[in-house]
């Protein structure tokens, strides 16, 4: 394999979350200060955030619009924090959700950098975060983003201890380039 710095060739998505350890002010401020400064079309930095904190109301509301499958090992994250991005007329859809792509990749970068684990979930309930968050029309929530340190993967239900346990897996790259 090529050299590959190791924030990059250690992270990886856990299920199991520490269910008491807490995400702090300043480790939040890093991860959305790493966010803010990635890369995007024309610089208009389309992505938006709303970041919970195990048990306030922001973490709940953001928790409930996942999936059953999700909430059953998500409650134990640090942290829930929904990605969104503004949706404008100026911007080209796919170029907004590319560039919010680029903002989360760099928020995960940086949690890997300071010891942290996040793990992204698309299946969302999209509908009930705009209404539970309360958010503005134009802004079009995407992903949520679990944060926190490792757990012990033994304290996940059963069916979810042999894909936390099992190992890791890359295609191949020459299975990746085409032509």
């Amino acid at each position: 394999m090529a050299h590959l710095t190791p924030l990059l060739a250690y992270r990886w998505s856990p299920l199991a979350f520490h269910p008491s350890a807490e995400l702090s002010a300043a480790d939040a401020a890093s991860l959305l200060e790493a966010a803010r400064w990635a890369p995007s079309l024309g610089n208009r930095q389309p992505w938006r955030f709303t970041l919970g904190h195990r048990d306030d109301e922001t973490w709940k509301r953001i928790l409930v619009n996942l999936p059953e499958r999700e909430q059953r090992w998500a409650h134990r994250a640090a942290a829930l924090l929904l990605a969104a991005h503004v949706d404008t007329d100026a911007a080209p859809a796919d170029g907004v959700v590319y560039d919010l792509g680029q903002a989360v990749a760099h928020l995960t970068v940086q949690a890997t950098a300071l010891g942290l684990h996040v793990r992204q979930v698309l299946t969302v309930d999209r509908a009930g975060l705009a209404a539970d968050l309360h958010l503005p029309a134009d802004v079009r929530p995407y992903a949520v983003v679990a944060v926190g340190q490792l757990g012990d993967p033994l304290s996940l239900p059963a069916d979810l201890v042999a894909e936390e346990t099992g190992l890791r897996r890359r295609r191949p790259l020459a299975d990746l380039l085409l032509g």
